[in-house]
């Protein structure tokens, strides 16, 4: 199983961190030991002092595939839920100056949060949903998938171009602007077209 994201998917998130905008996507990957389950919590680690969240729409891969042409992308996923990209965004920004990869602040365990996957229904356009992420009841960030720069089904069809999808693999899409840091005892939550589908606690 792979966890596959994307970055500055979102033309508001890419400024606020005064990142330019991509031509092609930008794809990192988390190893297995990295996913956070429903229902468990995320111990603050001890290597950072500036922990971010980036709540985003993922997915669920449902079918083995390389070389994946986009307009046959959809058939390729099957699940969708929220989840969170954990980031030491101290860390990050050190790697970053010393142009170094920066693996160590994004992909370390319990990273990546998933919410309860659900099947994506008969008439649901993925490329048309509306999320949001609620930091102790607050909402911080509100995000909607047609403000992608690269859709789903393209980001499908260009990382099938370097990685061979399989079933099981995630994801995850991007997140919209209003990241920030979180502290111990914060409870995160993640709303999808009105439905809660994700919380976890920062401990």
């Amino acid at each position: 199983m792979k966890i596959i994201c994307v970055g500055r998917n979102y033309a508001d998130h890419a400024k606020e961190l005064k990142n330019d905008l991509p031509t092609t996507p930008v794809i990192f990957m988390k190893p297995k030991g990295a996913l956070l389950l429903p229902g468990k919590q995320l111990y603050y680690p001890d290597f950072t002092q500036d922990l971010h969240y980036e709540c985003e729409l993922v997915l669920k891969i449902c079918k083995n595939g390389k070389h994946i042409q986009e307009k046959f992308a959809r058939k390729y996923y099957d699940q969708v839920t929220l989840g969170i990209d954990f980031t030491a965004r101290d860390i990050q920004r050190a790697q970053q100056q010393k142009g170094l990869p920066w693996e160590i602040a994004k992909a370390f365990d319990g990273s990546a949060v998933a919410g309860t996957f659900a099947p994506i229904p008969e008439g649901m356009d993925v490329h048309d949903l509306h999320f949001q992420l609620l930091q102790n009841g607050n909402s911080v960030q509100d995000g909607h998938t047609r403000d992608m720069i690269f859709s789903i089904d393209h980001i499908i069809a260009y990382v099938s171009r370097f990685f061979t999808l399989n079933i099981g693999d995630m994801i995850f899409t991007g997140t919209p602007a209003g990241v920030g840091p979180v502290q111990r005892d914060d409870k995160l939550e993640g709303i999808l077209e009105g439905k809660k589908v994700m919380e976890v606690e920062v401990r």
